[in-house]
């Protein structure tokens, strides 16, 4: 049976009570987080329900902001409340994860409603902690794929109510952002079998229909007339002809041409091709589609908020499998834009099938372009899965870069760009290398490549997503797969990049 997108469950609803929660209230509920400040006033534990048993948890140990204390209370002990304490002044990251602790923690018993309230926070900070919490709250109570015969019975969670007196965040926003990340990450974890070239694309087109989007596929016959030789070269050694390039396109009213483009990868399971990957480097190679999974994960949060900007989203979909027309070696292809591109090494596919997909998206004449790929594991060695790798054109704005990093708690690091690590990739038989033969800046040269097929005209923002995958999830997402980039694209974007190009 095929698999169904599960767009009425990314999130789950939301509301908000007026006036204070009760003890009578409370224990409507299965679970509860209570946001309070790191020292509370003494006259706050009086005037909260269950004030005296929180008051004696609280003392037995000194708190620091991101701990939590909690308690089984109302009748019959039904209603698990989780208090955590909240620092006056913290940066979004360290919020998002004192948050995912918080949601996890209430979440444990599968409640089928939870109320999240906040008293004394202070109302910026306050703001944040519970914007944070909500968005780790529909992080863990989102649920990937299962496949499993006899799956464990577990009660959904139906509804999260908030109770504050502070301003409320951008609710719109935290709720786009989470659905964003939710569906980037269930993308990426289908097995392979359900998540081929042909299903994606399935899926793909129910997406656009059930949104409202155009859908466009290109197929490899068209691609071949198109001249986009370096994807073509990829798809080769699949035993099927499903790959392809597919286009979704947003478009709010009175908008035709795209503003930004949002390119991803989707190598739907990388062997490695001819240059063969051994068996741990393989096992989890059908998360190599990441980078098309958050580009589809932002273009869902940005369809969900209404954008002003028309959205042009380029997915990369094929596998890199080894089999006798796989290609190899010192292969010599011709790219979409007529550069000719000497292959070194075949599991530096991503850059391959970038290379056409960046060039039809430029074509389309876009504000900017951002692509998204789990391109490099020198990206990862340099920065570890804490951080994910940003290249640009656009140097001069590295610090509005890396400032959408910090804001949205998906943080980024900008690496150099400059013109002369071009040399590392010249070719005595091509226009370019594909990649350099010893691994030294990798990440570095990809970006430099792949920068070939943007024009100069065009903002160009380049993500290796290193912290696309990391054991034990990253900030408030507690699944190794973390759907890095969707919370950090709409925060980008809300900042306006790019500016206009300053032309010399």
């Amino acid at each position: 049976m095929p698999i169904r997108l599960p767009l009425g469950s990314l999130i789950a609803p939301l509301r908000r009570l007026g006036g204070r929660p009760t003890a009578a209230k409370l224990s409507r509920y299965g679970a509860s987080i209570l946001l309070l400040p790191v020292e509370p006033r003494a006259a706050l534990w009086a005037a909260l329900p269950h004030g005296a048993l929180l008051r004696n948890l609280y003392l037995r140990k000194g708190r620091k902001p991101g701990d939590s204390i909690s308690a089984r209370v109302g009748a019959n002990a039904q209603t698990l409340l989780v208090v955590g304490f909240v620092a006056r002044q913290a940066g979004t990251f360290e919020r998002l994860q004192a948050a995912g602790k918080l949601a996890r923690a209430a979440l444990e018993t599968d409640p089928e409603s939870v109320l999240l309230w906040e008293r004394d926070c202070g109302a910026e900070a306050g703001r944040e902690a519970l914007g944070a919490t909500l968005a780790a709250l529909q992080a863990a109570a989102f649920r990937l794929a299962s496949f499993k015969s006899r799956p464990a019975a577990r009660t959904r969670l139906a509804r999260i109510d908030v109770a504050t007196s502070s301003a409320l965040p951008d609710l719109d926003r935290v709720m786009a952002t989470a659905a964003g990340n939710n569906l980037a990450r269930w993308l990426t974890a289908l097995p392979p079998n359900h998540l081929d070239a042909r299903g994606y694309r399935r899926l793909l087109r129910d997406l656009a229909r059930r949104l409202k989007l155009t859908f466009q596929f290109y197929g490899e016959a068209q691609l071949r007339r198109l001249g986009a030789g370096a994807f073509l070269a990829v798809a080769r050694g699949n035993a099927t002809r499903d790959a392809g390039i597919v286009r979704l396109c947003y478009r709010p009213r009175g908008a035709a041409a795209p503003a930004v483009s949002l390119v991803g990868k989707g190598i739907c399971f990388d062997t490695g091709g001819t240059n063969l990957k051994p068996h741990k480097g393989m096992l989890d190679m059908h998360t190599d589609m990441e980078g098309s999974a958050v580009a589809v994960g932002s273009l869902y949060a940005l369809q969900a908020l209404r954008s002003p900007l028309a959205v042009d989203c380029w997915l990369a979909i094929t596998e890199n499998r080894i089999g006798p027309l796989a290609y190899k070696p010192q292969d010599v292809v011709r790219a979409r834009n007529g550069s000719t591109i000497q292959v070194i090494h075949t599991d530096a596919e991503g850059r391959m099938v970038l290379a056409d997909t960046l060039s039809l998206a430029a074509e389309k004449k876009p504000r900017a372009i951002i692509d998204y790929a789990t391109l490099t594991g020198a990206c990862v060695y340099a920065l570890t899965e804490r951080y994910s790798g940003a290249f640009t054109n656009r140097l001069e704005e590295r610090d509005l870069i890396e400032a959408a990093g910090r804001s949205s708690g998906e943080r980024v690091w900008c690496f150099p760009m400059d013109a002369d690590y071009d040399t590392d990739l010249d070719s005595s038989i091509a226009d370019v290398m594909q990649c350099a033969v010893d691994g030294k800046g990798d990440h570095i040269l990809a970006a430099r490549f792949l920068n070939r097929f943007v024009p100069k005209d065009i903002a160009w923002l380049h993500l290796d997503l290193a912290a696309g995958m990391r054991s034990g999830g990253l900030a408030h997402i507690g699944t190794d797969i973390t759907g890095f980039g969707v919370r950090y694209t709409v925060e980008l974007l809300r900042r306006g990049w790019p500016p206009p190009h300053k032309r010399a």
